[in-house]
């Protein structure tokens, strides 16, 4: 089912936290809301799922206006951080709750719960409590007692916050299958731009109440349209550069001595951003820097490498990917290359400058 956001706003008296979101969520998409802490994502899903009151503007569900419809009846099932699993009940008991307060017949209740136990892989855990499971049977407790209520749209806020980072693997994977199997509209929150990379159709990047960017996860990558963006999607993160135009060049500033090539046509004496992600180092080209390693992090498959050459924008080395470089050390020179087209630039205002 479709999820639309028409100038949405919420305020809690003078303070506005959402500042007048639009979005289209498409019937069977897998949407994840990301940004750092106090965005406002957490607030755009609750008003979603009705236990926030929407400030202003539209939310369209299926069609159907939604503002002032009670959560109950707005066709969404919601899976919290916490998991909410009720102590004393056992995972049946969790997880057919919702059906039996809605004054279901046992067998249908009995039908639908063995259905998702079975598509979670809980069915040898029906007959015990919560504190007999562990986080990641917690989760998927919670989220089959969402699966049975058969919604037309899931929201998930920050469900694997709590686990452990082999368990918050498992569980990507776990609710990746689920949402092929079942192609319901997903809209999940996190601040984990990891788990939004690998699980979303389509991201929608937050910042400070409204949206800086929507798209599909690579898009973001590849093509962000602010320099906010660029730093916040992808892992390592983007290195930043202070450059200036001069004799039809980038002159450092964070390098002092060392240029780039221009790939693009800018007034003499501009100041921009240059833009590198730590993986282009791989790929060989005509543009280069001259760097000492700092620190090496030996990953197996992949080495990083935090190099410099004069102090650079926040103080920090630069993140060079290194394929080939069980070899490198600590003070030793070394020389990237990369193709000059894949730098990004960034004007004064931080907009991406095309």
């Amino acid at each position: 089912m479709s999820v639309t956001l028409k100038s949405l706003r919420k305020a809690y008296g003078a303070a506005e936290v959402i500042k007048g979101v639009d979005l289209e969520i498409t019937p069977g998409e897998f949407c994840v809301f990301v940004g750092p802490s106090g965005c406002g994502k957490s607030t755009l899903l609750r008003m979603i799922a009705g236990l926030e009151e929407i400030t202003g503007g539209d939310l369209v569900i299926g069609g159907k206006r939604m503002n002032e419809v009670d959560a109950a009846h707005r066709g969404i099932a919601m899976v919290f951080q916490s998991y909410a699993l009720y102590p004393h009940m056992t995972v049946r008991e969790n997880m057919g709750f919702a059906l039996k307060f809605a004054g279901d017949n046992p067998g249908t209740i009995a039908k639908k719960v063995d259905a998702a136990a079975a598509t979670l892989g809980l069915t040898k855990l029906m007959d015990r409590k919560p504190k007999d499971l562990s986080g990641g049977q917690r989760q998927r407790v919670a989220i089959g007692r969402a699966i049975v209520r058969n919604p037309k749209v899931f929201l998930f806020d920050e469900p694997l916050s709590n686990l452990d980072a082999e368990l918050r693997v498992h569980m990507r994977i776990e609710i990746a299958r689920l949402h092929q199997e079942l192609k319901t509209t997903i809209i999940y929150v996190t601040h984990d731009q990891v788990e939004a990379m690998t699980l979303a159709d389509k991201i929608v990047v937050l910042r400070d109440g409204r949206v800086e960017q929507v798209g599909a996860p690579l898009t973001l990558y590849d093509d962000p349209d602010n320099i906010f963006v660029a730093g916040f999607i992808g892992s390592p993160k983007m290195n930043f550069l202070k450059a200036r135009v001069q004799n039809g060049q980038l002159a450092l500033v964070d390098l002092p001595g060392q240029t780039l090539p221009l790939t693009q046509s800018l007034p003499e004496g501009s100041e921009v951003t240059v833009g590198l992600r730590p993986d282009i180092f791989k790929r060989g080209g005509t543009a280069h820097l001259d760097l000492t390693i700092e620190i090496v992090e030996q990953l197996g498959a992949e080495t990083y490498a935090y190099a410099r050459a004069g102090a650079d924008i926040d103080g920090q080395p630069l993140t060079i990917a290194v394929t080939e470089g069980r070899d490198l050390r600590p003070g030793q020179a070394l020389k990237v290359t990369f193709d000059p087209a894949r730098a990004l630039l960034f004007g004064k205002d931080g907009q991406r400058l095309r």
